[in-house]
């Protein structure tokens, strides 16, 4: 599968995830042409700060794995992640992040910052963003839309509450 297909893949645990009333941010990690982790948003059903779809899907990646270190791996999320799934991209030795829409707020792989690529780490990813950007952005739009009953462009204003 391409990074198009993949991403088509973070989208479905997106939507879930929204349907759950959370901001609809879906992930997946693949390795060897099969995802061996997959998360969405769970912050307000789970009541956990750390419920993002990227360490979700990271926890599950490393169970199925029986490990940490996630090497050989590529984690596809909807939306770039923050500086706190940034760190855990790093830790967990993936080797490729692909993210659909940039989080200018947030956003901590290119955005904000890019705490995945700092030559002062000891492991850096290969990053691809905006691979079905317009369709990541507009789910995320469309979901805060029908909460604020309004058009405001969430992604320039605040997508920091996921």
């Amino acid at each position: 599968m391409d990074d198009v297909a993949w991403m088509r893949e973070a989208l479905v645990e997106a939507r879930r995830a929204g349907e759950a009333g959370e901001v609809p941010v879906g992930a997946v990690v693949a390795r060897d042409g099969e995802v061996i982790g997959r998360g969405g948003n769970r912050r307000e059903s789970a009541g956990d700060p750390l419920a993002h779809a990227e360490l979700l899907a990271l926890g599950q990646a490393a169970r199925a794995t029986e490990g940490w270190r996630l090497t050989g791996t590529t984690l596809y999320v909807t939306l770039e992640p923050c500086a706190m799934c940034a760190g855990a991209l790093v830790n967990a030795r993936v080797d490729r992040l692909v993210y659909g829409a940039a989080d200018p707020k947030a956003g901590f792989c290119g955005s904000l910052g890019d705490l995945v690529r700092d030559p002062r780490l000891n492991h850096r990813l290969e990053v691809t963003a905006g691979v079905l950007e317009e369709e990541c952005g507009a789910l995320l739009r469309e979901f805060f839309r029908s909460l604020r009953g309004g058009p405001e462009d969430v992604l320039s204003s605040s997508t920091t509450e996921r």
